[in-house]
């Protein structure tokens, strides 16, 4: 199954990547205890960690969302044909992603809103496609929902150091500038409802503009955070940063905050790079947190390109 309904919205997950990401737990996740990988080894491999090679498992996904008769897009991976010279895992890809929005039931011109949660190399690919040799809106009729404080911090016109580094290269160029020059984005801050289902509110700390979807429909409750998590030992072991938060104090309060806000309210967590279930049910446990369910959505194959 790909799809779940949460009260009045439909949640369905399309695939661009799942696999190796190329970085062992000790690099991903440089402030992780150290026993935190074997206590939940059991559980973590094979989805979530490549048991041979010891290298991190993560999905490129994006979570399509159907509320109030519109067709919503939460983050957009990596993209096809971008330059990405100092992100080899995601250099020049060649995927089936809009071949597997069309077995969602979406083409193209049918998104109403693409929300980028942040501005990450894995968040904005698909954005924008090579037509010719221009980056042209992937789609054409959708507002590009994009939060502000992330817009000027990647913009290269702001000289903003990063953690990065040069891995962000070329992002903003052609997955950001070409859809905020043909008019299609609203730069956002602070807050944002959507309808009565949605609403968008900054989370700072792994990126100054770093977002999460709430969705409160009904009796139910979920969260989209984006990269408030790679990995379900972040949700065990809470203050677990990844090498690529930009303020790691921040990320840890955020993390933190919405993991309770999540456990008080039994909120599914939805981030933008888990395997297996995709989603998951949080309980507190003492000063941290425990995972007491699954979203029930079919896992990839380990290892799978899709």
């Amino acid at each position: 199954m790909h799809s779940i309904t949460l009260g009045e919205v439909t949640v369905t997950r399309v695939w661009e990547y799942y696999g190796p990401v190329d970085m062992t737990p000790d690099v991903f996740f440089p402030d992780a205890p150290g026993e935190a990988w074997a206590d939940h080894r059991s559980w973590l491999v094979p989805q979530f960690l490549d048991g041979e090679t010891g290298i991190v498992n993560s999905a490129i996904q994006t979570w399509l969302l159907r509320s109030e008769g519109k067709t919503i897009l939460v983050d957009t991976g990596v993209g096809n044909d971008k330059e990405r010279p100092y992100a080899a895992v995601w250099n020049r890809l060649d995927t089936d992603f809009l071949a597997n929005l069309a077995r969602a039931g979406v083409r193209p011109e049918d998104v109403d809103l693409v929300i980028n949660t942040h501005l990450h190399i894995d968040h904005v690919g698909w954005n924008t496609y090579l037509q010719d040799r221009s980056w042209v809106p992937t789609f054409p009729n959708a507002t590009y929902l994009i939060p502000k404080p992330d817009f000027d911090f990647w913009n290269p016109e702001n000289e903003h150091p990063t953690v990065l580094g040069r891995g962000n290269q070329n992002v903003f160029e052609d997955s950001v500038a070409p859809v905020h020059q043909a008019g299609q984005t609203l730069l956002w801050d602070g807050s944002h409802r959507i309808d009565g289902n949605l609403r968008l509110d900054l989370a700072p700390g792994h990126t100054p503009g770093s977002s999460v979807l709430t969705l409160e429909s009904g009796t139910d409750r979920a969260l989209f955070v984006g990269d408030l998590m790679h990995n379900p030992v972040q949700i065990v072991h809470p203050d677990t940063n990844s090498c690529f938060c930009e303020d790691p104090a921040q990320a840890r309060a955020t993390r933190r905050k919405l993991l309770g806000w999540a456990a008080d309210n039994n909120a599914l967590v939805f981030p933008a790079h888990f395997g297996g279930g995709g989603g998951a049910e949080v309980t507190r446990d003492g000063e941290r947190f425990a995972i007491k369910g699954w979203a029930p959505l079919s896992p990839a194959e380990g290892g799978e390109n899709r």
